[in-house]
């Protein structure tokens, strides 16, 4: 198989790519169990690109038990270098309206019950390696500005920027919550951008995400609060929008450099390298294997 440089990851009411072109499904073992489900890799503009539903076909898989850390490294293995993210999210700021796209540049992260590295053994709590990734700016600045690039060529109202507070799920918000979150100035609320943007990190990819806004969330007192129906009319109106612009991200990432995040972990292996069991290194080689010669 070719190296695929591009991944999409489509969230809810995004199920598919209908754009690409000479698709095959390809379905991986991960050394951390199977993926949502099978990648569908083909091409858009002679490009490699590989999607996944997020959530499975059908959306069958919720936000908490996504195994966020097989999807991310069946990416790696297929060779993407960068990872776009498309999220249904609520606004939190009157200015972000229901059908817009933003592109945020920041997460806070409130989950709680998620594995967020590939490098934690959540039954013994180690895996015979540390890692302290950078996650800074857990978004790529590089991708993020192509993705908003792609979205403002569709004509489509989209925003550069903003704080993404990733909730548990897969109950929405309380008010008390969504008010907190309105007025600490977050943008837009999620389900999923954590663990995705920490894993894409550790794997060296660049990851962006388009957050589609479906509702304003709770907080708004002259707004209905928000429901499933809610999100997925407006999802659904949204998606053609999606799949326009990951069109125009395959053209305008044709000459791409390789991620900036390559390097990622060269400087984030604390644990001495003799101390690294020998299985461990053979189990996660393809992320640091170059790292550890």
């Amino acid at each position: 198989m070719n190296k695929v440089r591009i991944g999409v990851i489509g969230g809810s009411g995004v199920y598919d790519m209908a754009q690409l072109g000479d698709v095959r499904e390809v379905r991986l073992d991960t050394p951390f169990g199977a993926p949502s489900d099978a990648y569908m890799v083909g091409q858009i503009d002679g490009q490699e690109i590989a999607f996944l539903p997020r959530h499975g076909r059908g959306h069958r898989i919720s936000p908490t038990h996504l195994n966020s850390r097989a999807n991310i490294y069946g990416f790696k293995m297929l060779g993407v270098e960068y990872l776009i993210s498309i999220s249904a999210c609520g606004s939190l700021q009157l200015r972000y309206q229901p059908g817009d796209i933003v592109v945020p540049d920041q997460i806070y992260d409130r989950t709680r019950a998620r594995v967020s590295s590939f490098f934690d053994d959540p039954e013994t709590g180690t895996g015979g390696l540390v890692v302290h990734v950078s996650v800074a700016e857990p978004f790529c600045p590089y991708l993020s500005g192509i993705c908003a690039d792609a979205v403002a060529e569709t004509g489509h109202t989209v925003h550069r920027g903003g704080t993404f507070v990733t909730i548990e799920g897969p109950r929405f918000s309380t008010k008390a919550e969504s008010h907190v979150f309105q007025q600490f100035g977050f943008a837009i609320v999620g389900m999923t951008a954590s663990p995705e943007a920490f894993l894409a990190r550790e794997a060296g990819m660049s990851y962006a995400a388009m957050g589609h806004v479906t509702d304003y969330d709770v907080w708004h007192e002259t707004e209905a609060s928000v429901t499933v129906d809610m999100v997925v009319r407006q999802l659904l109106a949204n998606a053609e929008v999606a799949k326009a612009s990951i069109v125009n991200v395959a053209r305008l990432l044709r000459d791409a450099p390789p991620s900036p995040y390559a390097d990622a972990l060269r400087d984030a292996i604390i644990t001495h390298r003799g101390a690294i069991p020998p299985a461990v290194a053979a189990r996660l080689d393809l992320l640091i294997g170059a790292h550890l010669k």
